[in-house]
């Protein structure tokens, strides 16, 4: 077997060893150069090197010694791992294809990995297969989403390393909280990032959106990674208790671009005039009503007539501020 195969299984059956993801390739090939320029490394220095268990590092092994990788482990006093004398990492092992999904595989990764890390990687092996990378993904966490740019990276920095963070939050009521949390995982979803998060203040899981996180502090003091629960709590995430609404809506062609930016082209009906109908099936709470409204004039909701109803009485409040 070829380490382009034990990377890329065509197909996983039960019982089958684990599908290799994006992380996992630049860990595999990492640890051949490591072996590569040094003789004997043990499980334990791996692991720290790659934030890993030593259980990890020995999955990595087995996969390397699958696909054919000279690779062996000692035990006892000096023993540990290593390459069988004579091995030389060949771009022969992996057909072009394979080396074009690993190289651009890496350059996607490095937007959300260590890109000093995975930048050298992705230069030795682009060296090793006589290939350039081609510049395919751009990521921008710029204020376009709504979030502080430098959060995002401080946030992977301290879901990586572990460290606790601490921070000012802006609840759904515009309450100020101060908090102080264990991190865990970055999240996008519907449209906006969150933060999942153990919060020390309440004692239980969260989530967070991040465009209302405020003097965020990430700590030294570093923490062990809890059992999440199957749920979390937090702010406008829909759920399985939310209520669901078929909304039909009339919208000027004014907004066309709104219309097939948040719209998908199967709920969209372009309509004779330029406007257009569309129909969606949307959760029944504040986010949905603030949508509506940011359309100003040019929107007009055909049905539910309960829907119809609320936006209708909540412009009428609006104006009569004005008179």
């Amino acid at each position: 077997m070829t380490l382009g195969a034990a990377l890329y299984p065509a197909k996983m059956t039960a019982g089958s060893a684990y599908r290799c993801d994006n992380m996992q390739i630049s860990r595999l090939f990492e640890i051949v150069y490591v072996l590569l320029s040094q003789k004997v490394v043990t499980a334990k220095e791996l692991a720290a090197r790659f934030g890993v268990s030593p259980r990890t590092i020995y999955r990595d092994i087995d996969t390397l010694s699958l696909s054919g990788i000279p690779v062996y482990t000692e035990k006892g006093r000096g023993g540990g791992i290593g390459l069988l004398p004579g091995f030389v990492l060949s771009k022969s092992m992996l057909n072009e294809q394979e080396q074009d999904e690993i190289l651009n595989a890496l350059q996607g990764l490095s937007y959300v990995v260590s890109p000093e890390t995975t930048g050298q990687v992705l230069n030795k092996l682009s060296a090793v297969f006589n290939r350039t990378v081609s510049d395919w993904l751009e990521v921008d966490f710029s204020e376009w989403s709504g979030i502080n740019g430098n959060y995002f990276n401080e946030l992977k920095t301290a879901i990586l390393e572990r460290r606790l963070i601490k921070f000012d939050y802006f609840g759904a009521t515009g309450k100020k909280t101060y908090r102080s949390a264990e991190p865990t995982q970055l999240w996008f979803k519907s449209r906006a990032w969150y933060l999942k998060a153990y919060c020390l203040v309440r004692q239980d899981f969260r989530i967070f959106k991040l465009s209302r996180i405020k003097n965020l502090y990430v700590t030294d003091e570093t923490f062990f990674v809890r059992e999440p629960r199957e749920t979390m709590t937090g702010t406008e995430i829909p759920d399985s208790a939310t209520k669901y609404v078929n909304i039909v809506m009339r919208i000027g062609s004014e907004m066309a671009y709104r219309v097939y930016d948040e719209h998908g082209e199967d709920s969209i009906a372009l309509q004779p005039d330029g406007g257009f109908i569309v129909s969606e099936t949307w959760p029944e709470d504040e986010w949905l009503f603030r949508m509506i409204l940011s359309y100003g004039e040019y929107m007009e909701v055909l049905e539910p007539e309960h829907i119809r109803e609320t936006v209708k009485a909540r412009i009428l409040k609006t104006a009569s501020r004005y008179t």
